[in-house]
């Protein structure tokens, strides 16, 4: 799909320059301008900042414009529908030459004026490194975000510190435009949910690392507007797209039955049976009849020593990951303090 340009910079800078930094908007007005705010307020790194609105509201989208007129070094783009989280990113990445893309949820804002600079700084530092996620804390409080902790509970108390990752957190992080090329960018049929991750299984397999970052922060407001809930959607993408990247992976439908069991088991106790099934009849009529080669020893052995590793049991899984309220952070009972 075409983007069409609506204020600031109809184009990037020519050449090379540090950072884009992408936000996707649909409706969220006081929310998103203040990240627009913020992304603009980052300093000592050159930069562009992209807005991709997904459908707005025409009163809200001239909001957007009018504070993006003029800018030479931003760029409101616009696209008739939602193409998901996955298929906007894609659209409006392509759209920069910075050497990282940096994403900021339209609810979230920097900690500071200097975090693309950190990033970027970060990653020119490990040449390896694909990708950075941030530490994501509450916008009113700086306590940790539990809804945004995308990594295995018992990690939780190393929220402030750094440590090697297999996914990162879409509200706040960074990617390095070249590991973002060779792994393909993201699979646009997801929409939402676990697209990261699925970038991150992709570009672990061709050699590259992930990292958590404890010291880089955003502060996100959970903003309820155009928010995917789980009493919603939320929940369908949730298990459609797992069993759809694990079938990608080349895993058979028979060794991921416990899998979609536990994931049946868990909606019927969360009072979701119909989505739950739904979600798997979908991911299998969505996935590939024959799926890549499996992954590579070390890729493997990478998943193992940063994830697998700090997940317990499969009586302590079952009980922090299955047998809990669709929502809740598994295993998560209290928050940390920056």
């Amino acid at each position: 799909m075409t983007a069409r340009h609506v204020a600031g910079a109809a184009e990037p800078p020519d050449g090379s320059y540090d950072a884009d930094i992408i936000i996707l908007a649909l409706d969220r007005e006081p929310e998103t301008l203040a990240a627009i705010a913020s992304a603009l307020g980052q300093t000592a790194v050159s930069r562009h900042v992209f807005v991709l609105d997904q459908g707005s509201h025409p009163a809200v989208l001239q909001k957007f414009a009018q504070a993006l007129h003029g800018r030479p070094d931003a760029s409101l783009l616009a696209v008739e529908r939602n193409l998901g989280v996955a298929g906007g990113r894609n659209l409006i990445s392509e759209r920069g030459n910075g050497g990282v893309i940096v994403a900021l949820d339209n609810d979230a804002e920097f900690a500071a004026p200097d975090t693309v600079a950190r990033l970027v700084a970060a990653l020119d530092g490990e040449p390896r490194l694909a990708a950075i996620g941030c530490r994501i804390v509450t916008y009113s409080d700086g306590t940790d975000d539990t809804s945004s902790w995308g990594y295995p509970a018992n990690l939780l108390p190393c929220a402030a510190e750094n440590f090697d990752s297999v996914t990162y957190v879409g509200a706040g992080h960074a990617i390095r435009r070249t590991a973002w090329r060779d792994a393909g960018g993201y699979d646009s049929k997801l929409f939402f949910c676990w697209e990261e991750f699925d970038f991150c299984l992709r570009a672990i397999a061709l050699g590259w690392r992930i990292r958590y970052r404890g010291d880089i922060v955003i502060r996100h407001k959970v903003a309820a507007q155009q928010r995917v809930g789980w009493t919603g959607q939320r929940w369908f993408y949730f298990v459609r797209n797992r069993l759809y990247i694990e079938r990608k992976l080349g895993r058979p439908w028979p060794a991921l039955l416990p899998r979609a069991a536990a994931y049946l088991v868990k909606g019927i106790r969360n009072g979701r049976p119909i989505e739950t099934t739904r979600a798997i009849l979908a991911a299998a009529s969505m996935a590939p009849r024959s799926g890549r080669p499996p992954l590579p020893p070390e890729a493997t052995s990478y998943l193992s020593r940063n994830d697998r590793a700090h997940r317990g049991s499969l009586p302590h899984r079952l009980m922090r990951e299955v047998l809990v309220r669709i929502g809740r952070a598994p295993g998560l009972v209290a928050t940390t303090r920056r």
